[in-house]
């Protein structure tokens, strides 16, 4: 098991940063998400984030800059971007800011 955040847990595996997204993912959680995530993308030189949506009812715009911000940032690292486990209303979200053509939605890995 990763390490337990304020916000949630972080793992590495193998070449992969999991991310275990909070119930709520608003301006005060992303804050502190955007810097632990860069700091274990940093550290850890992944080729791989994964955002699991499992636990998560309620995001707003701030979650679409926190995926959007971590994408562009692992993709300089030729990297990629995958969302598991979202509810139909994130989906939506996703799908409404334009996230479909730059990161990967799954139902799971």
């Amino acid at each position: 098991m990763g390490k337990m955040e304020e916000t949630g847990i972080f793992e590495i595996r193998e070449n992969c940063l999991l991310v275990h997204m909070p119930e709520e993912v608003d301006h005060h959680t992303t804050k502190s998400i955007r810097r632990l995530a860069d700091h274990y993308l940093l550290d850890n030189r992944v080729q791989q984030i994964v955002f699991d949506f499992a636990d998560t009812m309620f995001m707003d715009s701030s979650g679409i800059g926190l995926l959007s911000g971590r994408n562009a940032k692992i993709t300089c690292f030729g990297g990629r971007t995958i969302v598991i486990n979202a509810n139909t209303r994130i989906r939506k979200l996703l799908q409404i800011a334009g996230l479909q053509d730059q990161v990967c939605i799954m139902d799971e890995i």
